[in-house]
């Protein structure tokens, strides 16, 4: 293909014109050939590059070809082609032509030996059917030869492979014989060994895949029979629960030398009766049976031996090798957390029986019993860390139980003694089996200071029952009582009575009989009840591993709180009873001197018993005198305000005209009898048959006492009486009749009533009545206005506001008594005069003060 020239021939511009013309640019009009020429030679050197590849190469000619065609010269291209080819034409015929007579000479020799190969052939021809012939009888046996190597070969692969399916189709008879005597762990392995070693070996038959089908579902078979055996023994263990706890305290209980029997459930077992003899009609006495040798070689049992652990082992196994040992721990944990809220739920009336406490104390210690055991024995099932909070659960389950029960216990407010003692005595059986119940599970490892340290709570309940019994002992001794010294007609009666109560008196020692103590039959019993209370609160502290001065001050605490709540309430409710007479409530108070001495006794018991040391620094005082001495205050007291309230009783009966012009001349029949009362009072308190020197003091100086305490009462109501502002007037001869009353008291007091009251004491309760009436009879108030705020005044006790409320009571009285008459005389009127300033000048006194 030739190259055709652009633009007619005409090349572009090439350089701009240097002149100035219009154009700058030169316009070349000269066809450049040289250009063309060059070009056309290079597309041929490259076509001629591109033919000489298509001829050398042995390979793909992919990039030669799509050099062609990617050029634009494809025509020029195929016309080169042409040309190459019509030259290799040339060359092959001249080479034929050069080389004509030697193939002709080659064809003839051909020919030549195309007749010896027939000839040959016709030769092997014979050759082969003469071998066929002589071969014919070695073939047949060749071919029977291999017909029996088949059948060998056959026999050969069919006993291997019967020693192959043998070995598995026993395995799996004997996985099937094990699925049916329930051996679940030896079926899993006989199964693990059938999938993973016999299985693999016989793959290409087909009952391996039924067999390895059916494997699955084999697994979930032993696993669900597994877990069936696992629930058994779940159901089993709870059933047993209780009987291994019941074991598992006895012999905590040898080991720590208390009582088994205290773990140890009252079964009564039934015997049917025997039957009547048929002649006689009598039914024949039995024995007892003693216990049989399975019984014994049951208590014998340890709480291991009452269970079969295997179904939890197998279970646990089987999981393992399955793959879901979590899965199996999650339910067996979750099932026995179950099975111990049950055994923590008490029974509603377990406050009704000690054995009702003690199957719940058997199935807490049967549960944990147990899970010790699995602990011990299998590994990750029960862990120590789940045990423990196991146990914190279990401590705070308890711990509330038995705080509800022992108040249940303690908060019944309707029993009576008998069914006190009953409960007190529960709670001692209750706190034995706690102890009992702490030391077993103490032996395995358990934590059981918070349990202990509940016991201590116990006791204050435990204390709080035995006061509450106690108040009834202590009101049938009150009741009992006569309240009289005892007397001892013989040494018996007097022995009985110091062994009793620790009283020690030479002089009674030395006198004759009959012998008197100086208290009544109430301070030996109080005491020797005091006693047996500290003995029973000590049996509380047995067993609790106590210090000496834990138990003693314990003690001395619960001693402390019977002297001064049960027994001081008691002696604070006796005193009050009003059908107690005087001379009862002085025996109550010297029975409480004695009753406070024994205090120091009672210590000494106490340390005695405790084994303390008696001047310890810590070791508590009783309160208990102090609480006598405030009883006896008490007792003493309520003397007085009975003795007052019978005063009053003969007060009440006053009847004064306040308006009467004149006195009768003689003291009131109500204070006269008053009088008469209060001299045969006395008299009786003189007359007691008293043998003790210091009884005898005691009861002189409780009779000064009432007897001051009768007249300062009296003299205060009678002061009450003028005061009354219910009375508006008042006359001379009133307070003259007053005068002659209270001149009837003052010779009472000046009669020495009680021995050696004739100091004037008695007289002093009257002096503010005395210098009262005084100023009035003998109208001094002259000397009264002007001894006013001395302090030697003579009349110093009477109050201004006293007289002049009296004085304003006179004049009320004259104004009456001047309307009625119209007039008055001159010595009234000089009076009422005087009442007049009088009056003034103490009001004036009265506000100046003010």
């Amino acid at each position: 293909m030739r190259m055709r020239n652009v633009n007619n021939g005409k090349m572009a511009e090439a350089t701009p014109s240097a002149s100035g013309e219009e154009y700058p640019w030169k316009r070349l009009n000269v066809s450049v050939q040289d250009a063309d020429t060059l070009r056309q030679e290079a597309v041929e050197a490259h076509h001629d590059h591109l033919i000489t590849e298509i001829e050398t190469s042995e390979g793909p000619l992919a990039t030669t070809l799509r050099a062609v065609y990617d050029g634009d010269e494809i025509d020029y291209f195929m016309e080169k082609l042409d040309g190459r080819i019509k030259s290799h034409d040339h060359e092959i015929e001249r080479m034929c032509n050069y080389h004509y007579q030697g193939f002709i000479d080659s064809i003839r020799e051909l020919q030549q030996v195309s007749g010896d190969a027939t000839k040959l052939k016709g030769e092997i021809q014979g050759l082969n059917r003469e071998l066929q012939t002589s071969c014919d009888p070695l073939l047949s046996a060749g071919d029977e030869l291999v017909k029996c190597r088949k059948v060998q070969k056959n026999v050969t692969q069919a006993i291997e492979s019967l020693s192959l399916c043998l070995p598995v189709l026993e395995m799996y008879g004997k996985l099937q014989e094990q699925m049916k005597s329930k051996r679940y762990y030896p079926a899993l392995k006989t199964l693990e060994q059938l999938e993973h070693t016999y299985l693999p070996r016989v793959i290409n038959h087909w009952f391996s895949q039924t067999m390895a089908d059916a494997i699955p579902k084999l697994r979930e078979r032993i696993k669900e029979a597994s877990m069936t055996e696992l629930k058994d023994f779940l159901e089993s263990i709870r059933k047993h629960s209780a009987k291994i706890g019941e074991v598992a305290m006895r012999h905590a209980a040898e080991q720590n030398n208390m009582d088994p029997t205290i773990a140890k459930k009252k079964v009564k077992k039934r015997r049917a009766p025997a039957p009547p003899n048929p002649f006689t009609g009598e039914i024949d006495y039995e024995p007892p049976r003693p216990p049989s040798d399975g019984e014994d070689a049951e208590e014998e049992l340890s709480a291991q031996d009452l269970v079969d652990f295997s179904p939890v082992y197998r279970c646990l196994h089987i999981y393992t090798v399955l793959g879901d040992k979590e899965k199996f721990e999650t339910y067996y944990r979750s099932q026995r957390w179950k099975q111990a809220r049950l055994s923590l739920q008490p029974p509603s009336n377990m406050h009704e029986s000690i054995d009702l406490f003690k199957r719940y104390f058997h199935d807490i210690i049967g549960f944990f019993v147990v899970e010790d055991h699995i602990l011990h024995t299998t590994q990750g099932l029960v862990t120590r860390s789940h045990m423990d909070e196991l146990w914190e659960k279990a401590v705070e389950k308890i711990s509330a139980t038995l705080r509800s029960t022992s108040a249940r216990l303690a908060s019944d407010p309707c029993r009576g003694l008998e069914q006190s003692c009953k409960v007190a005595s529960l709670m001692l059986e209750v706190k034995k089996l706690i102890v009992l119940f702490c030391h077993t599970l103490k032996g395995y490892g358990f934590s059981v200071g918070r349990l202990l340290e509940l016991l201590l709570e116990m006791r204050d309940r435990y204390s709080e029952i035995l006061s509450e019994q106690w108040v009834e002992v202590f009101n049938d001794i009150f009741a009992e009582d006569n309240y009289t010294p005892i007397f001892c007609d013989s040494p018996d009666d007097y022995t009985i009575i110091t062994s009793q109560f620790p009283y020690r008196d030479k002089d009674l020692e030395q006198s004759d009989y009959p012998r008197q103590f100086p208290f009544s039959q109430f301070v030996p019993s109080i005491y020797v009840q005091v006693k047996e209370y500290i003995n029973a609160c000590l049996k509380f502290s047995a067993d609790l591993h106590l210090s000496h001065t834990e138990i003693d001050d314990m003690i001395r605490k619960s001693a402390n709180q019977l002297l001064t709540k049960t027994l001081g309430g008691c002696l604070s409710s006796l005193i009050k009873k009003p059908n107690l007479s005087l001379l009862q409530l002085i025996q109550i108070s010297i029975n409480m001197n004695y009753l406070e001495k024994s205090c120091e006794y009672l210590e000494e018991y106490i340390s005695s018993i405790t084994g303390a040391e008696k001047d310890s620094v810590h070791i508590a005082r009783l309160h208990g005198s102090s609480m006598f001495k405030d009883a006896r205050s008490d007792a003493e007291q309520h003397i007085y305000e009975q003795l007052n309230l019978k005063i009053d009783e003969f007060l009440d009966l006053a009847s004064y005209d306040w308006t009467v012009q004149e006195s009768r001349g003689q003291a009131s029949s109500y204070l006269m009898d008053l009088v008469a009362f209060l001299q045969s009072t006395f008299m009786s308190f003189t007359n007691l048959p008293v043998f003790h020197t210091s009884w005898a003091k005691y009861v002189e100086k409780v009779a000064k006492t009432a007897c001051m305490s009768a007249c300062q009462h009296i003299a205060s109501r009678l002061m009450a009486l003028l005061q009354d502002n219910d009375i508006r007037q008042l006359s001379m001869g009133a307070l003259q009749q007053f005068n002659l009353d209270v001149m009837q008291c003052e010779q009472f007091a000046a009669s020495e009533p009680v021995p050696d009251s004739n100091d004037g004491t008695l007289q002093m309760a009257f002096t503010d009545l005395r210098q009262l009436l005084d100023l009035f009879i003998n109208w001094d108030w002259s000397v009264y206005l002007a001894d006013f705020g001395k302090q030697q005044a003579r009349y110093l006790r009477v109050p201004r506001h006293t007289a002049i409320s009296l004085l304003e009571k006179l004049n009320n009285a004259d104004k009456k008594k001047n309307n009625l008459l119209q007039s008055l005389k001159k010595n009234e009127r000089e009076k009422k005069k005087l009442i007049d300033t009088v009056l003034k000048q103490l009001k004036v006194l009265e506000n100046g003060t003010t």
